[in-house]
């Protein structure tokens, strides 16, 4: 599956972004969050994703880096968000947040950034339906892929096995198809890949070429 994400969109004219968007071969639109806070970026807010939520007709992946995401729970869920995915760092009581956003009918993922190990989640691994491993440190787009993620997909895959977990496994950071055909080797679900689908010359055709790893 292919979640392309909106940071590296052109922000100056989104509705059109959305038009190729929408008849690509996209599963999901990723959309990271950002306080400036948690990350050293600030993105984009929930009016603006609101408009964006209107002209997207695929389901949104709604990425939250940032402090407190409970508090945010209702606003994603207007969005008409298909998943909701929080930092284990961010979340000291992740178990209630997980079920919180599950109350709220959305799927609930964790995401871990590079140095946060796998093991982690092994009390939490049975209960997400989406781990998310962060192949850069969050905050910024065109960051170069952490090549050690490829093991931790590893890793993570034989948590998940044992755990009995049915969760996705998903990867944002560096994406290409180069590190994309290793991470679904590797075991990955779903890819996130921002400038190398946004930036292209043509994004339809980048996104099918990630579709048909």
């Amino acid at each position: 599956m292919i979640s392309p994400s909106l940071l590296a969109a052109n922000f100056a004219n989104l509705e059109e972004e959305m038009k190729w968007f929408n008849q690509s071969s996209a599963d999901w639109l990723h959309i990271d969050v950002m306080d400036g806070v948690f990350v050293p970026n600030i993105s984009f807010g929930f009016p603006v994703l609101k408009h964006v939520a209107r002209i997207c007709k695929k389901p949104l992946d709604v990425h939250l880096m940032i402090v407190q995401p409970e508090k945010f729970v209702n606003e994603v869920k207007d969005l008409g968000a298909y998943l909701m995915n929080v930092h284990y760092e961010a979340c000291p009581h992740l178990h209630r947040v997980v079920g919180q956003i599950h109350e709220a009918g959305m799927k609930a993922g964790v995401t871990l950034n590079p140095a946060t190990p796998v093991s982690v989640l092994e009390d939490i691994a049975a209960d997400v339906d989406l781990v998310l491993l962060m192949s850069v440190n969050p905050g910024f787009g065109g960051q170069k892929f952490i090549t050690h993620t490829l093991e931790k997909v590893r890793e993570l895959r034989q948590l998940l096995d044992r755990t009995g977990s049915k969760a996705l496994i998903e990867v944002d950071g560096g994406v290409n198809l180069e590190t994309g055909r290793q991470l679904k080797e590797a075991g990955v679900d779903v890819l996130v890949a921002g400038n190398y689908i946004f930036r292209a010359p043509d994004p339809a055709k980048a996104c099918e070429a990630l579709s048909a790893l």
